[in-house]
């Protein structure tokens, strides 16, 4: 989801969630970025493989807070691409909630 998308008047379901952070520590790969792109994300949350994110057990080590309750990504602005594609409701979403034991959410719908 990019910055623009989240109208600033409705908070986004991420910001209470954080499961799709804490599914896998495989799931914050990095695929398509660049160079350039990857120099951006400090390098306390990249792994010594430099492969992905950093994580402590299954959790992104850039995700702060209490899953289920508030979280907030502390790269957010320069997160890799497979965090942007995870979109609220679509499938990956649905599959970290049910783990967490989150109720679901509505995916958005095309306007």
């Amino acid at each position: 989801m990019a910055d623009s998308d989240i109208d600033a008047t409705e908070a986004s379901p991420c910001q209470s969630c954080g499961a799709c952070c804490s599914y896998s520590e495989n799931w914050p790969r990095f695929t398509v970025e660049d160079d350039a792109q990857l120099e951006l994300i400090p390098p306390q949350f990249v792994n010594t493989r430099q492969s992905g994110m950093r994580c402590d057990g299954d959790r992104c080590s850039a995700l702060s807070g209490r899953v289920g309750e508030a979280t907030r990504c502390e790269v957010y602005a320069v997160r890799p691409e497979v965090c942007r594609t995870c979109l609220p409701g679509d499938a990956e979403c649905a599959m970290a909630r049910r783990r967490h034991g989150l109720p679901l959410i509505p995916s958005a719908q095309p306007a």
